[in-house]
């Protein structure tokens, strides 16, 4: 699927760092293969994504790369709780992504078109011979998606006129 989709990766390294300011030094090599990943990572999760325009997934795929370095350089990045007692020194955290693994917010699943409601209609019964001759008071006649006239049984014509 990533051949069908121009740029791929989704995003180069100088766009990351420009929509990063601190975008740490010397991590350039890791960056291109974290962005080469995450892209992979978008069109799995999303496979709507190959209709979204190009700067959408750029933006995203960026964020992506973004918090996953961010979890895996920073120690107070990521934590959902961090508690420091100075009393009888306690200190603990709970990191909500310790190995800077990849995901998507809703709003960024939005922007890639998943979740999106979409109406369509089929046909349920199949078509009835045209042949049939109903009644002007058989069901089917009236709307339903059954004859209770008879017509159905002989083939068409009614049994009970």
């Amino acid at each position: 699927m990533a051949d069908e989709v121009t740029p791929f990766p989704f995003a180069t390294v100088e766009e990351l760092k420009a929509r990063w300011p601190d975008f740490p030094a010397g991590a350039e090599d890791h960056a291109e293969v974290l962005l080469e990943d995450a892209s992979q990572f978008i069109l799995d999760v999303c496979p709507s994504a190959v209709t979204v325009s190009a700067n959408t997934r750029r933006r995203i795929v960026c964020a992506v790369v973004r918090r996953s370095i961010e979890a895996q350089s920073s120690p107070g990045a990521g934590m959902s709780t961090f508690q420091a007692t100075t009393g009888p020194f306690t200190n603990s955290y709970t990191p909500t992504n310790p190995h800077g693994d990849f995901y998507l917010t809703k709003s960024e699943r939005k922007a890639l078109g998943e979740g999106r409601q979409k109406a369509y209609g089929g046909t349920i019964a199949g078509p009835i011979a045209a042949a049939q001759m109903h009644t002007p008071w058989c069901a089917f006649s009236m709307g339903a998606l059954y004859c209770d006239c008879g017509a159905v049984l002989t083939g068409g014509e009614p049994l009970w006129p």
